[in-house]
């Protein structure tokens, strides 16, 4: 190789590696509760704190139908910092998976207050659900990022609990509720207004939710050792259904102040579909923190899965219960 030729190359490589530090966006640090946090600088957070005018979403994302978004009233709020409820996630897709649990195992981690006012299902004898969602947050309020929920299936509080005829009713009417028990998420933006704002169990670490032509793989890594920890491999339906369905998911928890509080989203799907075979999720543990904590659980049946490539939500500040 002349010279000629090995200048030529490690201009190439010196020009790569140039276009790669440019592609990653700067950020800025700004004050969230008290708390520095990192953010996109000119993003949508930095600009307008949870409530940027519909007209820039329009101009920046002319492809999001934003009709629902419009029907919607923004309310300044203060959820332990300044916000604005509800928060707009204009383009998002999630992958869920439901499945049977230890129903005492259930119980034990949810705390006494919360136990009062909601139980979990029992499907059957000494069985209950779990959910496990994996969302991309592609664009919304507070720029872009991953999150996984771990959340235990509940009736809605001061309700009776029938087991699976009250699963059928919340299945019905498109109204779930349940008690969240883990949520971790990739930026530190999302996590200190979750743990603040929302009493809700999140602290930040890697999440990588990719797609292949057939799949969604969603791999978690554990924040101490940074090795994957749980991998979600689901396949892609085909049966997509564009019919346009609004689904409230509602949630119980204890606020830093030791009282009860609920919070809810509500969530326009555009295009899902959904099965009940197992062969369409692999769940994959390890010896990470997360996968420890998943094996307690003594996972059963798959009863559902849920494939939501495209669908908007709006999540609303929690309130006193």
């Amino acid at each position: 190789m002349n010279v000629r030729t090995i200048a030529a190359t490690v201009g190439a490589v010196l020009s790569l590696s140039a276009g790669a530090v440019w592609a990653q966006p700067q950020t800025t640090t700004i004050d969230v509760a008290g708390q520095p946090v990192p953010v996109v600088k000119g993003g949508l957070y930095d600009r307008y704190r949870s409530n940027p005018p519909l007209s820039v979403i329009a101009a920046e994302a002319p492809d999001v139908d934003l009709s629902w978004f419009k029907q919607l009233k923004k309310e300044r709020v203060d959820i332990g910092f300044e916000s604005y409820s509800p928060n707009f996630y204009y383009k998002t897709s999630r992958v869920t998976a439901i499945y049977t649990a230890d129903l005492d195992r259930l119980k034990a981690l949810m705390p006494a207050k919360v136990l009062e006012q909601v139980q979990p299902l029992q499907v059957w004898p000494g069985r209950g659900l779990i959910a496990l969602t994996a969302y991309t947050y592609r664009y919304c309020d507070n720029d872009s990022y991953n999150e996984i929920g771990l959340s235990i299936v509940t009736n809605k509080p001061g309700s009776s609990s029938f087991g699976p005829f009250t699963l059928l009713s919340q299945s019905l009417n498109g109204d779930f509720w349940g008690y969240v028990l883990k949520l971790p998420v990739n930026t530190e933006l999302a996590r200190v207004r979750g743990v603040v704002g929302y009493n809700l169990p999140k602290w930040l670490t890697d999440i990588d939710y990719k797609e292949t032509d057939k799949a969604v793989v969603v791999e978690i890594y554990d924040a101490k050792t940074k090795q994957v920890d749980v991998t979600v491999e689901t396949r892609k339906l085909d049966d997509l259904s564009s019919k346009e369905v609004m689904v409230k998911n509602s949630f119980t928890n204890v606020d830093q102040k030791g009282e009860l509080t609920t919070g809810f989203a509500v969530s326009r799907q555009l295009r899902h579909a959904s099965s009940s075979s197992a062969d369409d999720v692999q769940l994959t543990l390890t010896d990470g923190s997360l996968s420890t904590y998943i094996k307690a659980l003594k996972l059963g049946k798959l009863l559902k899965y849920e494939y939501v490539p495209d669908f908007q939500s709006a999540l609303y500040a929690p309130k006193p219960l």
